[in-house]
């Protein structure tokens, strides 16, 4: 039986007599702090690593080293190969960041630290499966997929890395001849190779795919193994003839061509049979060329060769030169029958194009060799150029993922790109101001204009995944309220909504809170008490901070006599008549202004201001120092808080019967505050109910602030009843939020 090695050899290997060269030139000499790097990594965690075992059973350190030749075999610069050790050092230092920052630079301390991250999200989803938490295969892939996107976004390399991590762990159970945990090998085969094929590194995909499916399905993979062993020797002498004829044939026509056998993968041969119902023998790859020519006239030279003499199947040609694959693979396929009838699929394609196709996006990592020519079409003329192409083809593999898998976790989310690269996840229909948002509070308050891939758009536009978004801002910004109106579009996610709310609720508060302070300082004045400090008097009256005291101030919730009975010394105390509190009240004794004053019947009386009372409000009286009893409403906090700093001084009050003649004649003033969306007319409209209803107005506050009216209302009325139906017809004035008796 063929090994797998046969097909699919490790990286750095010649493939079918074809050498794999590197298309990536070190970065180390560009950055100081990277020279020497791959030495001084292994030496730093060669103590760290050389007895440790992985979960797999594999030596810490040997994985390291073979991660560090997967990615030499592909063309990874040192500074990332050195990587490939430190990633592993992190979980033996407390401070992991901060150690590898000082000992080799910021750029791989983060790359480390982000790597050791998602590996450990991964080992999180692989554990979930394997204790039964999920038992659909394909969501949790997706999810995973989606977990790595975001984990990609930070640092590119980490594509690399943890693909390079995944295909040595396979190499070794092949190797260690060790059951492998299916979840490892179907996260390789549905996760890890799409993925190396989304970026174009076919190198890793066709061996990823290879060894995930001879641990899936050994049967079939050793089915298919034999059958391609069968008839090996015979196949192989044909192949060298035919290559042969081609490439001098090719050369006498003044083309320099290199003829090749391509490798034969068993997993890419299963999926034809099935994908097709195919039998092994009507499998094209089974017999495959590759012709690698000097330019793109050559291929196409090349190709008109080919189907002159052979016979071609029209519907197997694809010219992906005039139409590269999204992830910028480009060669001419084409599949000819020969003079027995035998089919044979030949490529065709540049050195460039070949490289490419070997190594992919990989490639972009050498942006600084390639100049402005990029490869394949992509322009890598910098970092940002090659960042952006790069994670354009990581989210087109999660949409690929999506549609594979007809899942609906990406349904729910799109993914785009800051002008700086850095991926942004999102709900789906999300707009301009929702990325805002995302990126930083603070951009989203000063959030004006948006560029969608350099085009100007409408804010409630919709974002779709990979665009790069921009927002232009102004200095100093505040949100608008028609983002919080759902039917204009502005704001999609929850998150950004909440974001708007908060900063509105948050000017509610300070305007609440400035009107509350105007109120204490006024009083202040009019007591000349400016000297004392807002702070001090917060805490004297029960608050932690001035704020908050100007906070229920400014909402009505707190009497400014509270303040008042603070800042007036106290007068010296004066024995109370205790026969004066215990005397009966003769039944029809009634005082000034209609109150009855129970126990006395000739006792100075007073209507509180704080609380204004009328009938038939509950009552309570208080017996002050030299101006009689004050009677309040029975729910006034004033009265309350008195009442239990001196519960002796506090007397039992009724509203007394007034004689039947002057019922008419008595009125109560009362508060009212009407809180309404600052209009014209407001005030008189409001007025003219009052008129209509016959309710005298002897006094009237009006305060605005940013488009709303405060307006305190002293109305007479006989009874506190018919206030309330006043009040009913004044709260359906337009505009009016609200109108209560204060």
């Amino acid at each position: 039986m063929r090994s797998i090695a046969a097909g699919t050899s490790p990286a750095g290997a010649t493939q079918g007599g074809e050498a794999v060269s590197p298309l990536i030139a070190a970065t180390a000499q560009s950055l100081p702090e990277q020279a020497h790097a791959l030495v001084r990594a292994r030496a730093f965690a060669e103590p760290l690593l050389a007895n440790e075992t992985m979960e797999t059973g594999e030596n810490t350190l040997a994985h390291a080293d073979a991660v560090a030749s997967i990615l030499k075999g592909i063309g990874g610069s040192e500074a990332m190969q050195a990587a490939s050790y430190l990633v592993h050092a992190c979980v033996h230092l407390n401070r992991p960041e901060e150690v590898i920052a000082k000992a080799f630079g910021e750029n791989f301390a983060t790359l480390a630290v982000e790597t050791t991250k998602l590996m450990r999200v991964q080992e999180q989803a692989r554990g979930a499966e394997t204790s039964g938490q999920r038992l659909d295969d394909v969501a949790l892939q997706t999810e995973n997929v989606r977990k790595m996107l975001l984990g990609f976004s930070r640092d590119l390399r980490v594509v690399l890395l943890r693909l390079a991590s995944r295909l040595q762990t396979l190499r070794f159970y092949a190797a260690s001849k060790r059951a492998v945990p299916p979840s490892l090998a179907r996260e390789a085969l549905h996760v890890f190779a799409p993925l190396a094929n989304r970026l174009g590194i076919w190198q890793m995909k066709w061996e990823l795919e290879d060894l995930s499916f001879r641990f899936l399905e050994p049967e079939t993979y050793k089915e298919i193994a034999r059958l391609l062993d069968e008839k090996r020797i015979e196949r192989e002498v044909y192949m060298e003839q035919l290559r042969g004829r081609l490439e001098s044939e090719l050369r006498a026509r003044s083309i320099s061509a290199s003829v090749s056998g391509r490798p034969k993968h068993i997993y890419s041969i299963v999926k034809k049979m099935r994908g097709k119902s195919l039998g092994f023998d009507q499998v094209f790859d089974i017999r495959a060329l590759r012709v690698i020519v000097p330019s793109v006239k050559d291929c196409y030279a090349a190709l008109s060769w080919v189907h002159a003499q052979f016979e071609s199947i029209e519907e197997e040609f694809d010219d992906y030169i005039a139409k590269p694959k999204p992830n910028g693979y480009q060669s001419l396929h084409t599949v000819v029958r020969d003079e027995s009838g035998r089919a044979i699929e030949i490529q065709i394609r540049t050195q460039a194009m070949h490289d490419h196709a070997e190594h992919g996006v990989a490639a972009h990592w050498a942006y600084k060799e390639a100049g402005t020519k990029g490869y394949a079409g992509v322009s890598a003329s910098g970092e940002y150029d090659a960042k952006i192409a790069v994670l354009r083809q990581l989210l087109a593999w999660g949409r690929d993922m999506a549609d594979s898998s007809h899942s609906d976790l990406f349904d729910d989310r799109i993914y785009v790109l800051t002008p700086d690269a850095a991926v942004i996840e999102l709900p789906k229909g999300a707009t301009a101001v929702d990325f805002a948002y995302a990126v930083h509070t603070s951009l989203g308050h000063r959030c004006r204009g948006a560029r969608v891939d350099g085009a100007m758009v409408s804010l409630n536009t919709p974002l779709q995944s990979g665009q790069t978004v921009e927002i232009v801002t102004v200095k100093e910004g505040r949100p608008s309220r028609d983002w919080l109106n759902a039917e204009l579009g502005y704001l999609v996610s929850p998150r950004a909504r909440a974001k708007v709310r908060a900063w509105f609720n948050a000017q509610a508060t300070h305007e609440t809170v400035a009107r509350g302070r105007e109120a204490v300082e006024k009083l202040l004045q009019r007591e000349g008490k400016t000297a004392f400090k807002l702070d001090d008097l917060a805490v004297q009256l029960g608050f932690k901070t001035a704020d908050a005291l100007f906070e229920v101030v400014g909402k009505d919730e707190f009497s400014l006599r509270n303040i008042e009975n603070l800042l007036r010394p106290p007068e010296p105390e004066q024995p109370l008549d205790e026969q004066l509190l215990i005397r009966k009240a003769r039944p029809d004794a009634a005082s000034k202004g209609g109150v009855l004053v129970v126990g006395v019947d000739s006792l100075m009386t007073q209507l509180a201001k704080c609380c204004r009372p009328a009938p038939p409000d509950e009552i309570g009286g208080f017996v002050t120092r030299g101006k009689g009893v004050s009677v309040h409403r029975a729910d006034c906090s004033n009265f309350r808080e008195m009442a239990a700093r001196n519960a002796e001084r506090v007397i039992e009050v009724a509203w007394g019967l007034p004689k039947p003649t002057a019922v008419a004649s008595i009125v109560y003033p009362v508060d009212v505050a009407v809180e309404a969306a600052d209009r014209q007319g407001l005030l008189r409209d409001i007025s003219d109910v009052f008129a209509r209803e016959k309710t005298n107005v002897i006094g009237v506050q009006t305060q605005s602030v940013k488009g709303t009216a405060w307006m305190t209302f002293t109305v007479e009325v006989a009874d506190s009843g018919r206030l309330n139906k006043v009040l009913a017809i004044v709260a359906g004035v337009p505009g009016v939020r609200s109108a209560r008796r204060r």
